[in-house]
Parts: C-alpha cells; sequence; structure tokens
C-alpha cells in the first residue's frame, strides 16, 4: 500500500472510533433523560417536621432527648412533635438536643 492509502486507513479507523465514542455519549444522554424524566414523575418528598422527640432504646422507649426538626445530630429513633408537645417535654425533663437548642427557640429556658 502506498502512503496515501494507509493515511486514508488511520483516518478511516479514527473515524468508526470517534463514531463509537459519539453513540456512547449519546447513550448517556439518554439514559439521563430518562433518569430525569422519572425523577419529575416522582412526589416531592415532604419537608421535615418542625420538632422530634427522641426516645431512649428497650422497653418503654421514653422520652430522652427534644431535637428542632433539622437537627443534625437527630436519630433513627425520633418521631415528629408539635411545639405544644416538645414544650411539655423540656417542662417534664426531657433533655434539649445542646446542638440545636430546642428550648432556647422555643423560650423555654430553665
Amino acid at each position: 500500500m502506498s502512503d496515501r492509502s494507509d493515511r486514508l486507513a488511520q483516518l478511516r479507523f479514527l473515524e468508526r472510533v470517534q463514531l463509537h465514542d459519539l453513540q456512547r455519549t449519546r447513550d448517556w444522554i439518554a439514559a439521563e433523560e430518562r433518569h430525569l424524566a422519572v425523577e419529575a414523575t416522582r412526589l416531592p418528598s415532604p419537608p421535615p417536621p418542625d420538632w422530634l422527640i427522641e426516645r431512649s432504646i428497650g422497653a418503654g422507649r421514653l422520652p430522652m432527648r427534644v431535637h428542632s426538626g433539622d437537627c443534625w445530630d437527630a436519630s433513627k429513633r425520633c418521631k415528629s412533635a408539635t411545639a405544644d408537645q416538645v414544650r411539655r417535654a423540656l417542662v417534664e425533663g426531657v433533655q434539649p438536643c445542646p446542638h440545636c437548642r430546642p428550648d432556647s427557640r422555643l423560650g423555654v429556658l430553665d
């Protein structure tokens, strides 16, 4: 083969590689569009509750700490509560979270 035909063969090979890469990119775009379409049909997640009461482990599961709804230290043992329930729990001696300070937010201080 001549140098010209070798160069043409190399360019044809490059074209095949680039077409393959282009198709792969188009496939990724299509998959992302499908993912976005599915996400658009999902209902938005509900907002976090304003207040939480954390329960202890074991029988009885007594209230052990109160948190604001956006507290980073709230555990899986928390249940949503109203402001009145949290105030009552604080007055009854349930400890406020030292990080989110729900007692300060609600105006219930020792």
